[in-house]
Order: structure tokens, then C-alpha cells, then sequence
């Protein structure tokens, strides 16, 4: 049963043994239906003009299922090798009431003994494996197809493994995950997010593993692993429901392309395919056909960081509302109501009668409205042959087609769109402007319209929707992605963290919009010290936050008599971080024009940029703004320019917010002239 390290050595030993042998059958297989499909490839070839085209399209599918086997084959030999370097990362000994004691082995893949035909590594998603996650040693339980399976745990066991090698091994213990996630947590950031299989936490794992919710809402602190978490959730369905869900039916909507980048790892880390992503303004602009051009949200949070009008705000703040869509609601029962004008309709010697046209207006009423013009101009057509006992000319048919409609008062969203604003006596809250360009607050309204009005079924395909940052989105947002996407959905996201306070979006809010959602609170936050977590709560307090116990050095808050003195301070800065073995180092300013001035200033190798326009996040120093860095984690962060000159409106305080949290180890903030008043501290000039 090994019962101590050294018999665990020689197990591993085995077991890595046992996938070498694997891995060379698999090599064995591929290479067989390498050379039969290279046969079946020839005799096609050789025997094309006697082949009639049942044989053509039956040696077709036997060369597709060849590939399709030879395929599956290379995969699972790639997770083989994954194995290989790191088998299993956790054990339990199990004893179902009324049998004998079984080891389970818990890994990242399943691994199975096909001589024995015994399990010798299960899937981390496997529903055995949950009890590693939701038990301590004593009573324990998991879910089987034939119900409810009890008994014990009598050993429990964490393990690194790290090419091949025994690293450590922790014995049973009632916070048995908490040394390894401290052990994890203090290493240095990298480019990629992680995969946590080996630190899956026991409310994380109940949200993973939630198979009832249609809506699942997670709101999560900075740094609760929220977005790790949402990514494995997927990599557990994709599992459970693999016979009815794959990769390409699962959507993700990012924030931008960094962020996608950034996660790109995890789910092929866990075995599955590559997963879709899209932004939100290029869902945007596939849903209005790439015919308006309009203002982007990193744009609307620049133009409120950097000139922030009063109108722009409430135009904003307006149709960010509740009651905004509420409103957009009411108007399209008014639309509905009033704006289909029966007029009198002559075709040759035949009228349509007024409340026959009204009548078939109203009996279509689950169809889009701007859709159900060619189907009343139908029904016209087909009283107008029977009244008249004849069949209607070309002209005739035509001339309905085009009769129905202009009953109409409005034929284009867009019109009706700014014939809203005019119903509600609220004309000057539509802005456009000499592009002409959409401001982006109206952006999802119009789309919405067109939904209503029209109907877009693009989107139908997707299974699950994961949506990130949900915060920064309006309550007209989420009725559009309600209406597009009829699936399953996983939102998350924090309400402290929005880059736009005006528009941002609670959980409590998202319920609203869906009602049957199942909302997820996780206050406990694993990515920054103790000391940093506490100096970020000083700017925007939440109670309920609860720091992972893990220290490292206060915050550094430095003066200087001017900027150039602070950017010299940061130059010095990056020479320590150079040193430090750290691998991640973030410069996080206010606006993109800050941190195009701090990269023009810092000139020196290896320095990244992040704009709009960035598709990709690496190690090293990197210069971006708080907006851009969502999501991001570094080993260490600076925060220039933090003067009262710089961070003043509610805006700046959430940018602020976001900012300091993005830090793992290490905070400095450096300023010149006076502290935003958001950072109640004493400042301490002793910086190098």
C-alpha cells in the first residue's frame, strides 16, 4: 500500500514504466494506420476508373475513420508524455462501506492497466476523484451512476511531481491543500495562467463541478482564482457531457486579446481542444454586419479617464440603467401597438379589408416584426387569389410585397432606434458624431433592437457561453447575450474591479436579466500577500475579503520632487527586478498615453508594451494601463504617477483598485507633488 516515501519512489517508478510501454504501443498503432492508410490511399490510386461512386464514397469513410483513429491515438499519446513528467499530484485511500480498502491515485489524465484492466490513474474529474477535493480522512461519499457510493478515507496524500521526480510528499492532514497552494503561490508568475487541479479548493470544486445551474453567476475577490476556476468548470463538462458538448460548441467572451492569450494554456493543459474566444466589440460588429462604425470600450474608459464631460457620464450612466431597458421594452409594445397603419389595399377589382391586414399583423406575433411583413404580404396575396378566383400577375405580387411594408412607419433599426430617444422627449441622450460613429453606450442598445425587430439566430450553435469581467457590462448587454445564446452560461467576474463605475454590472444586477441564475460569492483571495491585500482594501474596502495567510513586504508608497526623479527611481527599480529571480514585473499606469510616456522614458530591452492592439502577453517588464491588465498577474507591480493630479474621479479609484491587485509578492507606488487623496498612507521616500 506504500506507506512510505521510498515505496512511493518505486511506485512511481512503476508506474512511469507502465506509461513508457504505453506510449510505445501507441507509437506501434499509429505507425500501422500510417502504413494502411498509405495502402488504402494507393489502391485508390491504382483502381480510381473500375471504382463506381458507392466504393469511392465507402473507401472515403474508411480513410477518414483511419485518420480519425490515427489522430485520437497522437493525442493520447501527447497526454501519455504529460503523464510522464507528472503522473499524479494526489492520493486517497478509500474504503467502501462493506469492501476492501482501494488507493486511488488522482492525476490530470486517467491512466489505465489494460493487461489488469484496473485504473491506476484517475481523471481529476473523474467523480471518485471529487472526494479528494471535499473530504478530509474520515466519512466520505461520491456520486455514481448507480447512485450514492459511502465509506471512508483512511489516508490522504499530496504529492509534487516535476519531470519525472518525487519533489515532495505531504501525509494525510486536515489542511493538507493549504502547504501545497502555499508552496505554489509563493513561486514567480509566469506568461500563462496555470492550471490549479493539484490546489482545487472545496467551494471551488463545488462551483466546478455544478451540473444543475443554467446560469451560473461568480462573483470572486481579486485574485479568488474566479476565472481559473470558470476555465476548469468547462474542462469538467466538456468531461462529464463529452458524448453531447466539445470544444468548438463552448464560447468564451474576453476582454481583450492579452487576457485570451493569457489563458490560452489551461484547457489544453487539461486535455481539451482549444476554445473559441470573442470580444465583446467583435461580437458587436458581426451582430450590426460591420455597417456602424462605433467608439470601442477601451476608447469610452479613455475618453472618461482622460476628459471626462458631464453629458458624456449621464449619456452613459443613463443606458447603463435597468430602467433604460425597461424602457426599450415598453417602446417596442408601443412600436408594436401603433406603427402598423392599415390602409385601404386595392389589388385589381379586390380590397383587402382593413381588419384583415391588422388581424394577420397580430396572429404573427412570435415573429420579429420587421420579418412578418413578407408573411402577411403572403396571406394578402392568397385572400386576394381566392376572393378574385384567379392567379395574380407578377405586378400584382409585387406590388402587395411592397404595399405591406410601407404601412409600416419605420423600415431600418437605426430609425427606429433614434425614433426611441424621440419617444421618450429625450432626443439629446443620441449623440453621433461626425464619423459618424456609434458611441459605445449605444452600441448594444441598437443591437438589441435588431433582435427584436429582426431576429439573428448566428449563434444558435453554442452549447455553453462563458462571459468574463461581468462587471463591465450593462443590463442591455446581457438581454442581448440572454437572446442570442439559448444555452447554458457561466458569468463571472468583480464588482470592485470595473474600469467604468458608470456602467458596471453586480451580480444581484445579472440576476435580474436571469433569474433562474445560481450566484457564487468566493471572498477568499489567493494571489497577493497579506500586506498588499490590506493596502489595496485601504481604496476600495470589502469586509468580506479573506486574505490567504501568506506574508511578504509592505507596500512601498515613494515621493519624488518630480517625474523624471520618479522614473529614474523605477530605472533603478527594474535593475533589482532584474536580479531578483522574480519573472513578471507589471508598470501599471492610469492611461495609454501614460504608459506610451513611461515606455518612451524606460527604453530598455526586453520592455513590452500592451495596447488595444496587443495579442499577446510574455514574462519580463511589461507597460500597460489597469484597463488592459484585467485578469493579468505579476510577481511584482509598480504604480507610477500616483499624484492627486492623476487619480481623482471614482473612475481613476477603480483603476487604482485594479492596479494594486494585479501584484503577487511586491507593491510600489511612486508619485511627485501630492498623494491621490485614495491612498490614505504615509508615504515613505526611502524607495533605493
Amino acid at each position: 500500500m506504500n506507506t512510505t516515501t521510498q515505496e512511493e519512489r518505486e511506485y512511481l517508478e512503476e508506474i512511469k514504466e507502465q506509461l513508457t510501454l504505453a506510449i510505445r504501443r501507441i507509437d506501434g498503432s499509429v505507425k500501422q494506420f500510417s502504413d494502411e492508410l498509405r495502402e488504402k490511399k494507393q489502391y485508390i490510386h491504382e483502381h480510381q476508373s473500375s471504382m463506381d461512386d458507392a466504393d469511392m464514397v465507402s473507401a472515403g469513410q474508411s480513410i477518414n475513420r483511419m485518420a480519425f483513429t490515427g489522430e485520437a491515438a497522437v493525442a493520447r499519446k501527447r497526454k501519455l508524455l504529460k503523464l510522464g513528467q507528472s503522473p499524479y499530484f494526489g492520493r486517497i485511500d478509500f474504503v467502501p462501506r462493506g469492501q476492501q480498502k482501494m488507493p486511488v491515485y488522482i492525476g490530470m489524465y486517467s491512466f489505465i492497466d489494460e493487461q489488469r484492466r484496473q485504473s491506476l490513474i484517475y481523471d481529476w474529474r473523474a467523480p471518485i476523484s471529487s472526494m479528494f477535493y471535499d473530504f478530509e480522512l474520515g466519512p466520505a461519499a461520491f456520486s455514481t451512476p448507480a447512485g450514492v457510493m459511502e465509506g471512508t478515507i483512511e489516508l490522504k496524500r499530496q504529492y509534487k511531481i516535476r519531470d519525472g521526480r518525487l519533489e515532495f510528499m505531504l501525509e494525510n492532514d486536515v489542511n493538507i491543500h493549504d502547504d501545497v497552494l502555499q508552496r505554489e503561490l509563493a513561486k514567480s508568475s509566469d506568461d500563462k495562467l496555470k492550471n490549479i487541479v493539484a490546489t482545487i479548493q472545496r467551494d471551488q470544486n463545488a462551483v466546478i463541478r455544478n451540473e444543475t445551474a443554467p446560469v451560473m453567476v461568480i462573483q470572486g475577490v481579486a485574485g479568488s482564482g474566479k476565472t481559473s476556476i470558470a476555465l476548469h468548470r468547462i474542462a469538467f463538462l466538456l468531461y462529464r457531457y463529452r458524448e453531447s458538448i466539445a470544444a468548438k460548441d463552448v464560447l468564451i467572451i474576453s476582454p481583450n486579446k492579452v487576457f485570451a492569450d493569457y489563458i490560452s494554456n489551461v484547457l489544453p493543459e487539461l486535455g481539451e481542444e482549444h476554445i473559441p474566444e470573442l470580444g465583446m466589440e467583435e461580437l458587436a460588429a458581426d451582430l450590426l454586419e460591420h455597417r456602424h462604425p462605433f467608439q470601442t470600450f477601451f476608447e469610452q474608459v479613455s475618453v472618461l479617464l482622460d476628459n471626462p464631460a458631464p453629458a458624456f457620464i449621464e449619456r452613459i450612466r443613463f443606458k447603463s440603467s435597468f430602467e433604460f431597458l425597461s424602457q426599450l421594452n415598453q417602446y417596442l409594445i408601443y412600436v408594436e401597438n401603433n406603427y402598423f397603419t392599415v390602409k385601404e389595399l386595392r389589388v385589381g377589382q379586390t380590397v383587402v379589408p382593413l381588419p384583415f391586414l391588422l388581424a394577420k399583423f397580430r396572429t404573427f406575433h412570435r415573429v420579429p416584426l420587421l420579418k412578418r411583413f413578407a408573411l402577411v404580404a403572403e396571406e394578402v396575396r392568397a385572400y386576394v387569389r381566392e376572393a378574385a378566383r384567379r392567379k395574380l400577375t407578377n405586378q400584382e405580387k409585387n406590388a402587395i410585397g411592397e404595399a405591406i411594408p410601407r404601412m409600416f412607419r419605420f423600415h431600418q433599426v437605426p430609425d427606429l432606434y433614434r425614433d426611441f430617444y424621440r419617444w421618450l422627449g429625450k432626443p439629446e441622450l443620441l449623440k453621433i458624431d461626425q464619423n459618424p460613429r456609434l458611441e459605445y453606450a449605444d452600441v448594444f442598445p441598437l443591437i438589441y433592437l435588431r433582435l427584436r425587430l429582426e431576429g439573428i439566430s448566428a449563434y444558435d450553435h453554442v452549447k455553453h457561453l462563458l462571459v468574463d469581467e461581468m462587471q463591465d457590462y450593462t443590463p442591455v448587454q446581457y438581454a442581448v447575450l440572454s437572446r442570442l445564446f439559448a444555452c447554458r452560461k457561466t458569468i463571472l467576474g468583480d464588482v470592485s474591479q470595473t474600469v467604468n463605475p458608470y456602467s458596471s454590472s453586480s451580480a444581484e444586477t445579472i440576476e435580474r436579466v436571469f433569474p433562474q441564475a445560481e450566484i457564487v460569492k468566493l471572498y477568499r483571495s489567493y494571489r497577493s500577500t497579506v500586506e498588499i491585500t490590506a493596502f489595496a482594501q485601504r481604496i476600495t474596502p470589502n469586509p468580506h475579503i479573506i486574505p490567504l495567510e501568506r506574508h511578504g513586504p509592505e507596500p512601498v508608497v515613494a515621493r519624488f520632487a518630480s517625474q523624471d526623479e520618479e522614473l529614474q527611481a523605477i530605472q533603478r527599480l527594474l535593475l533589482t527586478f532584474r536580479s531578483s529571480g522574480n519573472h513578471s514585473l507589471g508598470i501599471i499606469c492610469k492611461t495609454q498615453r501614460q504608459a506610451a510616456a513611461a515606455y518612451q522614458a524606460l527604453q530598455a530591452p526586453g520592455i513590452q508594451l500592451l495596447t488595444e492592439e496587443s495579442t499577446t502577453f510574455q514574462e519580463g517588464v511589461i507597460i500597460t494601463t489597469a484597463h488592459l491588465a484585467k485578469g493579468l498577474e505579476f510577481d511584482e507591480v509598480i504604480v507610477p504617477f500616483a499624484s492627486a493630479r492623476t487619480y481623482k474621479t471614482e473612475v481613476d479609484k477603480s483603476m487604482l483598485y485594479v492596479a494594486c491587485t494585479r501584484a503577487m509578492h511586491q507593491l510600489t507606488l511612486t508619485y511627485s507633488n501630492e498623494i491621490t487623496e485614495f491612498l490614505q498612507v504615509r508615504a515613505d521616500n526611502q524607495l533605493v
